[in-house]
């Protein structure tokens, strides 16, 4: 975990105003996901086997462990969990070397958070060698705090990685509001307490309460997530 302010300095007790915003990285403020499927399918071919496309929605937005350690039993592949995890990351980050594209309106939107002074943390079940490099093309001063699966003992979906930005930026979980894009990130946040706005990326996720659901960041700016927490 990565924090540039100190934790006391975004506290506001008895206060029912939005206290800070966290994100998920993958497939909600960069489009990667496809990336991940891309990579796990050509590992897999150079391991001698072919991953069914039924199985993406399986292992998207979960953890390494939990994503990679399903494709092993389900292929049958003759390698460790921790062989497959150095493979990923090696071959996710030749891909994002190439480039790393935003998703529409996250520009804007971690622009405007900003702008408001608003304490943003980046939470993610990737690694932190994967963090730290999509964080050059994200810009690491445009969060307060950075959370990564591996800097975690219980990874997404447990509570903990949004728990833990709470605990860094010094905020109450119930008056963050948390963007996530897969079911495994928005019961993460949930469990935590946290209100959550879901942008679906590869399978969908319903409404419910305490759940807002929209179709692009484009859709969401610092008034929509005030009124998340405020209800007003």
């Amino acid at each position: 975990m990565t924090s540039t302010v100190p934790a006391s300095l975004f506290r506001t007790n008895g206060s029912s105003a939005l206290q800070a915003v966290f994100l998920d990285m993958d497939g909600t403020l960069v489009d990667t996901e496809g990336f991940w499927w891309d990579a796990e399918v050509e590992v897999f071919q150079d391991l001698g086997h072919r991953l069914d496309e039924s199985w993406r929605d399986i292992v998207v937005g979960g953890p390494m462990t939990r994503s990679a350690g399903y494709l092993i039993d389900a292929t049958g592949a003759d390698i460790t969990l921790a062989e497959l995890t150095v493979l990923l990351n090696d071959k996710f980050e030749q891909r994002i070397d190439r480039g790393v594209p935003l998703m529409p309106g996250a520009e804007r939107l971690l622009a405007e958070l900003a702008l408001h002074n608003i304490p943003t943390a980046l939470v993610s079940a990737s690694h932190r060698r994967i963090i730290d490099r999509i964080l050059a093309s994200l810009g690491r001063d445009r969060f307060t705090l950075t959370v990564a699966g591996d800097e975690v003992i219980r990874t997404k979906p447990h509570p903990e990685p949004y728990l833990t930005a709470a605990s860094g930026v010094g905020a109450e979980p119930g008056l963050c509001a948390v963007i996530e894009d897969t079911a495994t990130g928005v019961a993460s946040a949930e469990a935590a307490g946290c209100r959550v706005v879901a942008v679906p990326s590869v399978a969908p996720i319903p409404a419910s309460e305490g759940r807002v659901v929209v179709r692009s960041l484009e859709e969401v700016d610092v008034p929509f997530l005030r009124t998340l927490i405020s209800g007003v």
